[in-house]
């Protein structure tokens, strides 16, 4: 049986709950991080963090011992004592301690102190960064919110499939991948082909899945060889694609701003440590953007009506790309434009034309536009993509024959129309940008532990 010790999360908790009573006086074995360390005179303070949660528990110690007050942020310590309980003070408990024990001291060179240290610098140091608050508060998040992702499906009857990281197809078309060879002189013979790549998506080798099980989703990694060094793009990264049998793009939709709100909303309220810190120290109006994404409905509007209105406020409103007519592939300018001026509000924008959207995309009755749809929101833009798929034999080859595609690449995915197809809709959410959108950082490399973009890998 394992020997549970408790932890600073449980600690809170209890206090949180009005379930503390047991606590006082209770011998308690701390093992982490030191976060601050001062000595008083005759006293000393020690706050040390054991990676449960944001906040630190305090250890009071002899402020004479000359070794203790030397102890350095960021060194490992075994804190042994007994819990004395404050509540309604500055913090509700700390400890007495009767030993701390210096596992390893930092060197002098430590890069982390109590002095502020920007973003930029915090990215050269991947190994340590999470130890930083911002990083330790993102990193958590990112884990409860992954939790709730799976929680949420799981409940809702979702499978969970598991879809290959090589892959011989270019989901988006686009050509944008990394090519995975064995033996550059011979490329095709490891795997009998010669345009093996790492994935862009999981979403054609989930449909098969989706057309048996009924509801299914991938949660995994995704890679693009895109030469964009922006805030928003990463060349790894990693998506969440629920796939639905029997669904259409209204459904589809429903089904998006069901899930997102409710991973939003129970992250919130696991983490409120955490967003207390980026509400306060990252982002003054992240907490009411986050409660209007919960409570609020999100906008449904056409890609036409889209138009009309940027039309209309390009009059007024500088936009970098002012040639906005139907056909425009929409910038983060217009679409944050859209959301944080003109609706204030996320927003659902359908029926895209078909020359700028996927090959799988259905489409739509004047064979102009298709029922795809992407979720706009306020601070990032496009957060979400999706569409009703095509599921058609004839219509989805044609398309592609339009496109000049090379159809025995994609026969197995096109047999799927000719065995048993049914209707289908599916959606893609990049997790980053889904992490950005809720700590309030806004870049995507501040949101992955180890961040691969164009130009940029430490190790």
């Amino acid at each position: 049986m394992l020997n549970k010790e408790i932890t600073i999360k449980e600690i809170y908790q209890k206090i949180n709950d009005d379930n503390y009573q047991d606590l006082d006086n209770k011998e308690i074995t701390l093992k982490g991080f030191v976060r601050n360390n001062r000595s008083l005179g005759q006293v000393g303070f020690m706050s040390v963090n054991d990676g449960s949660c944001f906040l630190n528990a305090q250890a009071v110690y002899k402020g004479d011992d000359a070794l203790l007050s030397s102890i350095k942020l960021g060194s490992t310590v075994i804190v042994k004592g007994k819990i004395h309980l404050t509540i309604g003070g500055y913090q509700p408990f700390e400890i007495d301690s009767s030993n701390i024990e210096v596992i390893s001291q930092t060197e002098e060179s430590f890069p982390l102190q109590k002095k502020k240290t920007s973003y930029d610098f915090l990215r050269t140091i991947p190994t340590i960064r999470m130890k930083s608050n911002t990083f330790n508060a993102v990193f958590r998040v990112r884990s409860v919110l992954s939790y709730y992702i799976h929680k949420y499906f799981h409940d809702n009857g979702y499978i969970w499939v598991h879809t290959p990281i090589l892959t011989a197809n270019d989901c988006e078309g686009e050509g944008q991948t990394f090519q995975v060879v064995a033996d550059e002189k011979h490329p095709e013979e490891y795997f009998n082909k010669d345009n093996v790549h790492l994935t862009v998506s999981g979403q054609l080798h989930v449909e098969p899945f989706a057309l048996t099980y009924g509801k299914v989703y991938t949660f995994g990694p995704t890679f693009r060889a895109e030469k964009s060094n922006t805030t928003r793009h990463a060349a790894e990264f990693w998506m969440i694609e629920p796939e639905l049998a029997w669904c259409d793009m209204n459904q589809i939709m429903d089904v998006e701003e069901d899930f997102l709100k409710y991973i939003v909303k129970n992250t919130r309220e696991e983490c409120y440590q955490d967003f207390k810190f980026f509400y306060e120290r990252v982002d003054k109006d992240l907490e009411k953007r986050l409660d209007d994404f919960v409570n609020k409905p999100f906008k449904r509007l056409k890609y036409e009506e889209a138009i009309e209105i940027l039309k209309e406020a390009s009059k007024t409103h500088h936009f970098d790309n002012s040639d906005i007519k139907f056909g425009l592939d929409l910038a983060s300018e217009h679409e944050r434009y859209l959301t944080e001026v003109h609706f204030k509000c996320p927003v659902f924008l359908t029926d895209y034309p078909k020359e700028i959207k996927a090959f799988y995309m259905k489409a739509n009755d004047d064979n102009k536009t298709v029922r795809g749809v992407d979720l706009l929101v306020p601070q990032i833009g496009e957060l979400c993509g999706g569409s009703e798929r095509e599921d058609n034999y004839e219509k989805l080859l044609a398309r592609m024959n339009e496109l000049h595609m090379n159809i025995p690449a994609y026969e197995w995915y096109l047999d799927l129309r000719k065995n048993g197809s049914a209707p289908h809709s599916g959606f893609g959410l990049g997790f980053e940008r889904m992490v950005m959108l809720v700590t309030g950082m806004t870049n995507i490399r501040d949101t992955l532990p180890y961040p691969r973009t164009y130009k940029d890998m430490l190790y």
